[in-house]
């Protein structure tokens, strides 16, 4: 049995970007572990918090019941506070990640790295696939991190979990041929263009070119489509995620992409363990 470390940026990042090899890991008996960043404090206020409530106890939960669904084995939050979107105010909170010390967020990842006896973490792409402060931070960090064990001695490998953005384009037209409404890609209802500029001005995630390891998750899409479910404060029935029929979610979901560090190109279809 070996160990999968998945670190995110916000709760609900890991059905999204992961949860097929959370599953496929966890389903072959390896052991899974989330590690989140962030609470996710300024996502989307649900109307039904109960008394006394607050959004990063429902979000909480809600990453609990999603690793339940994936059949992941831990989670860990980091304690920081969510940065927000590219030029919001709450970039330059003190205690956001996007402000936290490099080496002390580095060390506290590596702290569970180590606990756990990591053999395989993930991290985000060198623009955290979108160009989220957080989602940069988590690959500033997760590289760091990992500097860290590998000088202790350690073979732990590191994988950036990214977009195919040749492959998203082709299934985006497919999407919006099958009458599902596509993603907005802001709020001023525009549609969402993975080769136009993302929150940081670059294109959403990267070409296959640059690309290392496709990953078939097509028997766990059930599985991630569960876990997505699971954190309703931020994806509605009505989200492009969940609108779209299950096979075309196992057309859209059923492949995952990484980049392993150290590893150069071409792409090759395999598995994290290999």
């Amino acid at each position: 049995m070996s160990t999968l470390v998945c670190f995110h940026a916000h709760p609900d990042d890991e059905a999204i970007a992961t949860g097929g090899a959370m599953a496929r890991a966890a389903a072959e008996g390896h052991r899974v572990v989330l590690v989140v960043a962030t609470n996710g404090d300024h996502g989307e206020v649900p109307d039904d918090l109960a008394d006394g409530e607050t959004l990063v106890d429902r979000r909480r939960k809600e990453t609990e019941a999603s690793i339940e669904a994936l059949g992941a084995h831990r989670v860990v939050f980091l304690g920081y506070k969510d940065s927000g979107m590219t030029g919001w105010d709450q970039n330059s909170d003190p205690e956001s990640f996007l402000r936290a010390n490099l080496d002390e967020a580095a060390e506290r990842l590596a702290g569970v790295l180590r606990e756990e006896n990591a053999d395989v973490v993930t991290t985000y792409d060198w623009h955290g696939n979108y160009g989220h402060p957080d989602h940069i931070k988590v690959h500033q960090v997760g590289n760091a991190a990992a500097d860290v064990i590998a000088a202790e001695g350690s073979s732990m490998r590191l994988f950036q979990a990214t977009m195919n953005r040749d492959r998203v384009v082709t299934m985006m037209q497919q999407v919006m041929e099958s009458g599902t409404t596509p993603p907005q890609g802001n709020d001023d209802g525009e549609l969402f263009d993975p080769a136009g500029p993302a929150d940081d001005g670059n294109p959403f995630g990267m070409p296959e070119a640059e690309l290392t390891l496709e990953v078939d998750v097509t028997d766990y899409v059930d599985q991630k489509r569960a876990a997505i479910t699971c954190h309703r404060s931020q994806i509605s029935d009505q989200s492009f995620f969940l609108e779209m029929p299950p096979q075309a979610f196992a057309v859209m979901f059923g492949t995952e992409s990484y980049i392993e560090r150290g590893v150069a190109p071409p792409m090759q279809r395999g598995w994290l363990f290999d």
